[in-house]
């Protein structure tokens, strides 16, 4: 027998992360400086740890229902309404284990063989594979750096079809750094009112923005029932490690989403949902003093790495959201993985190839500022060693 011939198709056919690709080089090379990965710096606020921990110690040890507790649910719906101004019944919650479990329910309750998901280019690299593995056909909807790289709603109306199914909405994006403000939105829902595509809106980087506050698609007049929201504790509460995630629907898309929960997690581990419960009752009352620290540091960090990298040459258009930058290196004469890889072997400095994120990306690289200013500095000033020595 020959077991890679008994891999399912669909399965062997999805290409590894390219992220990953660099990660683990980084991580057996001695000295090098990581801007690879999209993981906080920070560390998880000590009473958020504590909660989690005196959880323990109280014997909450078993499963929780398998929507989530209820407190948790209550305390995300607070949230939402407080900070972005969309109502949700606690009914309507769904706990998961990370927002990348809420993409891949959301898609597989939605997706059956050869239904299209428009998808922007370039974007996060699980959306596509999960399409694939549900037996999707996900669509590149390309967005250009000359308009921001936010989503252009004749693009759009031009890419769906009869089979078009759902259009994932990634704003803030990884890894542009783009955001849709409500203008923006509001263009979008005039091209989407004519059709029944599904959105799902990954708002997971909904509390890093610089300049303006995140608006919810899921509050523009008549996009509510047709939009599946989905976000996480790990960028804004910097918790990636803890896989907290939550989903939030209307009442029949939920339930799907529930069903398949159900028979494969059951639900989001108890410990880690009283650590979103803290994170939640302790950053409400407080005005999110530590979320806000967090962020005027991430606009700090921005500010210096786009000035820096459009001094060296490289153009960086100005990412509003998340904490990446996304400039064009084309001016190098090499493509986005030969980049990477010179500058790696080079310099010990990793950042991630745009083709990572889809064809769409060929031409830049992301840089995360999710670093000390420390190692931005050194790997800047690499960077440009490598740039001035071609």
């Amino acid at each position: 027998m020959r077991i890679e011939d008994r891999i399912a198709g669909h399965v062997a056919a999805v290409k590894p992360s390219g992220i990953r690709k660099f990660f683990d080089i980084v991580s057996e090379m001695k000295d090098a400086i990581s801007l690879s990965v999209g993981e906080p710096d920070f560390v998880t606020p000590w009473n958020i740890c504590e909660n989690a921990i005196y959880s323990i110690e109280r014997g909450h040890t078993h499963y929780t229902s398998n929507a989530g507790l209820l407190e948790l649910r209550q305390l995300i719906c607070k949230y939402y309404k407080t900070r972005f101004s969309v109502s949700y019944d606690p009914s309507q919650v769904l706990v998961t284990v990370g927002a990348s479990e809420a993409i891949d329910l959301a898609v597989r309750a939605l997706v059956e063989p050869g239904d299209e998901v428009l998808i922007p280019a370039p974007s996060y690299v699980s959306y596509e594979p999960t399409v694939q593995l549900a037996h999707g056909v996900p669509v590149a909807v390309p967005t250009r750096a000359e308009d921001d790289f936010r989503l252009d709603p004749e693009v759009l109306k031009s890419l769906i079809t009869p089979k078009t199914k759902a259009l994932v909405l990634p704003y803030p994006n990884n890894p542009t750094g783009a955001v849709m403000g409500k203008e923006h939105l509001l263009a979008l829902s005039e091209v989407l009112k004519g059709t029944d595509v599904v959105i799902i809106s990954d708002e997971i980087y909904a509390e890093l923005t610089y300049g303006g506050d995140h608006v919810s698609i899921a509050s523009i007049p008549d996009m509510y029932e047709r939009t599946i929201v989905i976000n996480g504790f790990s960028k804004a509460f910097a918790m990636t490690g803890w896989r907290l995630g939550y989903v939030m629907a209307h009442p029949d898309l939920l339930a799907a989403m529930l069903k398949i929960h159900q028979f494969t997690m059951l639900c989001a581990t108890i410990m880690t949902q009283y650590a979103g419960v803290e994170a939640l009752r302790h950053g409400l009352e407080s005005n999110f003093a530590s979320v806000d620290h967090m962020r005027k540091e991430y606009d700090r960090r921005r500010n210096y790495i786009v000035s820096n990298l459009n001094k060296m040459g490289l153009n960086c258009f100005e990412p509003r959201g998340a904490f990446y930058a996304f400039p064009d290196i084309t001016s190098t004469g090499l493509r986005s993985e030969e980049f990477c890889e010179k500058l790696l072997y080079a310099k010990k400095v990793a950042v991630v190839p745009g083709t990572a994120f889809g064809e769409f990306g060929e031409g830049f690289v992301r840089i995360s500022y999710a670093a000390s200013m420390e190692n931005i500095k050194k790997a800047l000033s690499l960077m440009e060693e490598f740039i001035q020595g071609r």
